[in-house]
């Protein structure tokens, strides 16, 4: 079986891990959290970029940065993960959703300026399969209504809009490096800070709420609890994994472009014969090969052809019931203008196999076995 997902490992993990339990330096915020933190810093631009324990840790994080209160609005899509939405549900606030652009299934940012009420409060972006989001658009929006953008850049680590970083655009960016990502450290993700202002707050929250990490520098003789907070701060060991990975993230990257290359290229034709739909990748965004999808006719064709993948030894997979068709998404927020593709598209697309170290063999076994799916199917 070609399974979807294996959690990347390049092999010099385990040296920085032993390394770093051997100076009995396991808890957070030792030299691998600060390694990872500084190779973010260097190639996004972000004035910070603090670890956390998860990219959800780090939207919560986002959420209190921005203020959040009980009936502040964030309007957002519904066709994300859950965390998206809990992060600012957990302050109060209520996701308002709009609608997706079918092409690359992210925020349409024609629908967002008719969804801002004054009770909005921020715009949360959500990079799909690494591709950006239009940011200029959802820039000047924000601008003009006074609104905080919090990036969910969770599957954009290496993409970029116009040659900057997804995560480093907006007010405040979210990484995610949970065993499904690109890169990954089990669990985990980072928080990107766009202005050194907010940094000594972000430290804060991260750090249960106190001024611990001023401490640790020498700038204060205590520390002591100075506003809300949690415990957001990942142990040394992750850092330690991340930071193997990053050492070959260009490898990776590499090795996963070619996999995503080889799909598309292989299955270009039933794309030209009306069968399937292929990714969009639009002008001036350059992504990381994240996933690969395809889309089907409907929901009944894409659930004949993952049976039919799995009987070819291929695991494929679907994901995101759109947030606003959920028990939580009812009770918690509200779908603003027409749902036109966001259900429409979510019940087409399905993810096809890719992770680093998929063999050119593997993803050509996939290609045919899609191909002869569609052998027997007439339009």
């Amino acid at each position: 079986m070609i399974c979807f997902n294996r959690p990347p490992y390049v092999g010099n993990e385990l040296e920085y891990i032993t390394d770093a339990v051997n100076r009995r330096e396991i808890c957070g915020d030792g030299q691998y959290t600060k390694k990872c933190s500084r190779w973010f810093e260097e190639r996004t631009g972000a004035a910070k970029v603090l670890l956390t324990t998860s990219c959800t840790h780090a939207t919560e994080m986002a959420a209190l940065l921005a203020d959040i209160h009980p009936g502040d609005e964030v309007i957002m899509p519904s066709y994300t993960f859950v965390s998206t939405a809990n992060a600012f549900v957990l302050q109060g606030g209520v996701p308002v959703f709009v609608d997706i652009r079918p092409d690359t299934m992210n925020l349409d940012e024609t629908k967002i300026e008719a969804a801002v009420t004054e009770k909005t409060k921020a715009i949360v972006p959500v990079h799909y399969a690494g591709v950006a989001c239009e940011m200029d658009t959802i820039l000047d929006i924000a601008r003009r209504h006074g609104l905080y953008v919090i990036e969910d850049a969770a599957q954009g680590v290496l993409s970029a809009y116009k040659g900057r970083a997804l995560g480093s655009i907006g007010d405040y960016g979210c990484y995610s490096f949970h065993e499904t990502k690109n890169y990954s450290m089990g669990e985990g993700g980072a928080l990107l800070i766009r202005e050194e202002d907010s940094v000594l707050q972000a430290e804060i929250i991260r750090e249960k709420g106190t001024n611990r990490s001023q401490f640790y520098r020498g700038q204060i003789d205590k520390y002591t609890w100075m506003d809300r907070g949690s415990s957001y701060l990942p142990s040394e060991i992750n850092a330690a994994y991340l930071w193997g990975q990053l050492n070959a993230a260009e490898t990776i990257l590499e090795d996963r472009m070619r996999s995503w290359n080889r799909y598309y290229e292989g299955l270009l034709p039933l794309q030209e014969q009306g069968k399937i739909e292929l990714p969009v990748i639009p002008e001036g965004c350059s992504h990381n090969a994240h996933m690969f999808y395809i889309k089907a006719a409907d929901l009944e064709e894409r659930t004949a052809l993952i049976a039919f993948l799995r009987t070819r030894e291929v695991q494929a997979v679907f994901h995101y019931i759109p947030l606003h068709t959920a028990p939580a998404g009812k009770r918690f927020g509200r779908f603003h203008g027409e749902d036109r593709y966001t259900t429409r598209e979510s019940e087409r697309l399905l993810r096809l196999p890719l992770y680093y170290g998929l063999l050119p063999e593997e993803a050509d076994q996939v290609v045919r076995a899609v191909q002869a799916f569609y052998a027997g199917r007439t339009l």
